[in-house]
């Protein structure tokens, strides 16, 4: 995908209803992640986030949805956990 299908995918996904659970999923799905990748990591197999809720494609990106109010802590909990430092990937 290129930088305008991606602007156009995400453009997209904010127009949708809101769903925490699925949303780390289809953002991912809007960078072009496809089934093969998204379902080990909905199935938890490749899921090596060890934040509730949290969603890790290692290599890639650490996603977690903040539940209102806790943007800041949630943020802090991503930036904290040893799975997201370099070292993991």
């Amino acid at each position: 995908m290129n930088g305008v299908e991606i602007d156009q995918a995400v453009s997209e996904l904010f127009q949708q209803p809101f769903d925490a659970a699925e949303f780390p999923y289809q953002f991912l799905a809007a960078f072009d992640r496809n089934e093969t990748t998204l379902k080990p990591l909905r199935s938890r197999i490749t899921n090596r986030s060890d934040i509730t809720d949290g969603v890790l494609q290692r290599g890639h990106v650490h996603i977690a949805v903040a539940p209102d109010g806790k943007v800041d802590a949630t943020i802090a909990a991503l930036r904290d956990t040893p799975r997201t430092a370099p070292t993991m990937f």
